[in-house]
């Protein structure tokens, strides 16, 4: 959540000044972008990274919107504007995933939250165009619905994609809805429910949601309260909750989740620090031989104010990205592009 009352842009990165409740500023020793996005018409809240497959510096970001007629938008490696989708009523976040089998072809999707229609969105990528029948309902029969994350979750043994959905609030049992994504013919999508799991302390929202392909496992943040991890597969019939971890480490909300991986089981886990304008960094294969264990790596303060949403890739995108890009989404309607080279450093630092 923002509290925003004057925003100032200079030297191309937005910087706050507050009013009253004053926020954490940006601290001299922060991270900074390699590139700040154009600026969009309402409010960024989280990105996508989506690698082109025949040539990986034509990769591109999607990013969200915030609005009534908010929309995701497609940004190249510079930040410049590219594309847009048609308007949605409030997308939140959103999440991308590779070969859905679609009329017997594979299409990559970005699939985001519409809150005010209560509803998924699903669209072809790279260019944008929904193949949803208008969208999913989702949160059926509940009062509480509101959709807000979202993680997507390709299932190795079979290539099926599900997407898990979390809301603005819910029960304290079976918080967030996990749906497959089917085939529905004609060149559309649909889903349907398959699981309903996750616990939520009722202290604030669960909003973050970022799912590991490689070992399975999906994190979601219960802000204010911690982090929890499950077994992404339904078909484990698994709902025990695998850990919690990150309860002492933040200032207030603990907020989007980007997952490094540096091998197939290896890297790390990184979680924003909102009020604080810093990452969390986490092992990802665990420790001491844990692979539900999560000591605090590193504390990394980086030029995004606020930040909601995250992600990562190591893969080399060439010039400033051989290492990969770490995406964050910045008070002033902008996303940061970073070198993930800046970051392992101070990782690298914080070990010694």
């Amino acid at each position: 959540m923002k509290n925003i009352n004057k925003i100032v842009v200079a030297f191309g990165i937005v910087s706050l000044i507050s009013c009253s409740n004053k926020l954490a500023p940006i601290r001299k020793d922060a991270v900074k972008p390699v590139i700040v996005t154009q600026v969009l018409p309402h409010d960024t809240d989280d990105p996508a990274i989506w690698i082109n497959p025949a040539d990986a510096t034509k990769s591109i970001i999607i990013g969200t919107d915030k609005d009534t007629d908010g929309g995701l938008y497609a940004f190249d490696l510079n930040g410049k504007i590219i594309s847009k989708s048609e308007v949605l009523k409030r997308p939140n976040n959103v999440d991308i995933a590779y070969g859905l089998i679609i009329d017997g072809k594979k299409v990559d999707v970005a699939v985001t939250t519409e809150r005010e229609n209560n509803s998924i969105r699903i669209f072809s990528l790279p260019d944008l165009k929904p193949i949803d029948n208008g969208g999913i309902s989702v949160f059926d029969g509940k009062l509480e619905r509101d959709p807000m994350g979202i993680a997507l979750y390709t299932r190795s043994t079979d290539n099926a994609i599900f997407a898990i959905v979390g809301r603005k609030s819910g029960p304290s049992e079976t918080y967030l809805w996990q749906y497959q994504l089917t085939d529905a013919g004609n060149g559309k999508v649909g889903a349907n429910v398959v699981r309903k799991f996750g616990k939520y302390s009722g202290k604030k929202e669960i909003e973050a949601i970022a799912v590991d392909n490689e070992l399975g496992v999906v994190y979601y943040c219960d802000e204010q309260f911690g982090i929890r991890k499950y077994k992404a597969d339904p078909a484990l019939n698994d709902n025990s909750e695998l850990a919690l971890f990150g309860q002492n480490d933040f200032k207030a909300d603990n907020e989007g989740i980007a997952i490094y991986k540096t091998t197939a089981t290896t890297g790390y886990i990184l979680v924003s620090n909102q009020q604080a304008n810093t990452f969390m960094v986490y092992p990802r294969e665990g420790a001491n031989g844990n692979a539900n264990e999560y000591p605090l790596l590193a504390e990394i303060p980086t030029s995004t104010i606020e930040c909601d949403g995250a992600d990562v890739t190591a893969i080399n995108l060439g010039g400033a990205f051989q290492k990969g890009m770490f995406v964050a989404m910045s008070n002033g309607m902008t996303f940061h592009f970073y070198n993930w080279e800046d970051f392992q450093k101070r990782i690298d630092a914080a070990k010694k």
